[in-house]
């Protein structure tokens, strides 16, 4: 099969959760740890850092990796879902894996999956061990998919572990309070291995302390040794888009004065505390990352890894942002940073999955806006005339469009020079944006 046909073959044969819905979800590692003893266990033959959280984990792993690349550091990067490409999932100094690989991989482990009757992560998971370890990096960093306990990224013997926050998201798979899923997230926490939480959320702290005593794991809070301060959004003239800047403490003591980031939402503050966390823990052990390793990597992360999807500014006349929150939490930190960003009139390009809390999330929305409902071109993804239905009982006002391309073109003919045009929901809403 050629490279085309492997996809097609991976999406048909092997359906994706993020597309289909809980049916595809797995929720063991037998399969993974049967797969990966037929490619030989390549996660053994690496270092890794382990990543799980409800948002800001790949946020959280493209910081981290940045730093490392910085640093002349060979870095394989694992995350999901991707945006247009199945190869942004795994990378290597932020090189997606070259279509011949993906082709000669598939090819030769095909009828071995299928009579593993493998999920779409699964297979995906084995595919980015076994080509870091053929790579020989010098670490991976690994973001898991849901959850953390039974992900099937879980079978990595980690350098560190790191937990970004905990929020009402998957509740149908993971459980419906936070401490259902603060069990399920901490299930990466492993023997002697030191774990970072990156959100000290009081309700579950003691979760998280309880199994890293249990692992006998030393447990850091990283938002109570690190600080941010004096943040700003600012036009960089120098690299003509905006940008976020602040000062870094550490223990109430300055650490970094001046530090720029390339994604300029407000939210970043907390994966770029979560990743200084991680950077200690890796100079301890020997790696020797200077603070201007740390600077360059913050500053360049977008341009190193190829994150996109982060409050990605596409256009300044009108301000285009695109965003792929698509949870409680995630929207309220957008909603945050829309009520201090400068505009005339707000056109919001939204559409959502059907197993999201809807009625909380549209609650969350700003009333002073016009909305162009749309439906992701997915199986998962929620009818927008239904979308409509539901936000209009929450006095939203728009128009339910028939496609993602057909709801932004008309914002973007609607759009006068000093407005807004701000496009979230969804992962897949943000991608079908990003192409067009």
């Amino acid at each position: 099969m050629n490279y085309k046909q492997i996809i097609e073959y991976l999406f048909t044969q092997l359906p994706v959760y993020q597309r289909t819905g809980n049916a595809k979800y797995k929720i063991d590692l037998d399969n993974t740890i049967k797969l990966c003893n037929i490619l030989d266990n390549p996660q053994n033959n690496f270092k890794s850092i382990h990543i799980a959280g409800t948002n800001g984990k790949g946020s959280t792993a493209h910081i981290i990796a940045s730093i490392l690349q910085t640093k002349n550091l060979k870095t394989g990067l694992y995350t999901s879902p991707h945006i247009n490409d199945f190869r942004e999932r795994i990378k290597i100094n932020g090189h997606k894996i070259p279509k011949k690989y993906v082709c000669s991989f598939v090819n030769k482990y095909k009828e071995r999956f299928e009579s593993l009757k493998l999920s779409f992560f699964e297979m995906t998971v084995g595919m980015a061990f076994k080509y870091f370890s053929d790579e020989k990096v010098d670490i991976a960093v690994i973001e898991t998919g849901l959850g953390g306990r039974l992900d099937s990224t879980n079978i990595i013997n980690p350098l560190i572990s790191v937990i970004t926050n905990i929020g009402l998201d998957h509740t149908d798979l993971l459980g419906n309070t936070l401490e259902k899923i603060a069990y399920e997230k901490s299930g990466i926490i492993k023997h002697n291995i030191p774990v970072i939480i990156g959100e000290t959320q009081n309700k579950i702290k003691s979760i998280f302390i309880n199994t890293a005593k249990q692992q006998n794991a030393s447990i850091f809070f990283a938002d109570t040794i690190y600080k941010p301060y004096n943040i700003k959004i600012f036009e960089s003239n120098l690299h003509k888009n905006i940008r976020l800047t602040m000062d870094i403490s550490k223990n109430n003591k300055l650490f970094i004065k001046n530090l720029n980031s390339e994604l300029p939402g407000l939210y970043e503050t907390k994966n770029i505390v979560t990743a200084l966390q991680t950077i200690e823990l890796l100079n301890k052990i020997g790696y020797n990352i200077s603070k201007i390793d740390i600077l360059k990597g913050i500053d360049t992360v977008s341009k190193q890894t190829g994150l996109m999807g982060r409050w990605q500014i596409m256009s300044k006349s009108p301000l285009t942002i695109c965003d792929v929150a698509h949870n409680e939490d995630g929207i309220k930190q957008i909603v945050k940073q829309l009520s201090v960003t400068k505009y005339e009139n707000l056109h919001f390009v939204f559409g959502m999955v059907k197993d999201k809390d809807i009625d909380k999330i549209l609650k969350l929305l700003p009333k002073k806006a016009e909305y162009y409902f749309c439906k992701a071109n997915i199986p998962r993804a929620l009818d927008q005339n239904k979308l409509l239905k539901k936000a209009k009982e929450n006095n939203l006002t728009g128009i339910a469009y028939p496609s993602v391309e057909n709801a932004f073109l008309t914002a973007k003919s609607n759009a006068k020079k000093n407005d807004l045009i701000f496009v979230s929901g969804s992962t897949f809403i943000v991608a079908e944006v990003i192409t067009i």
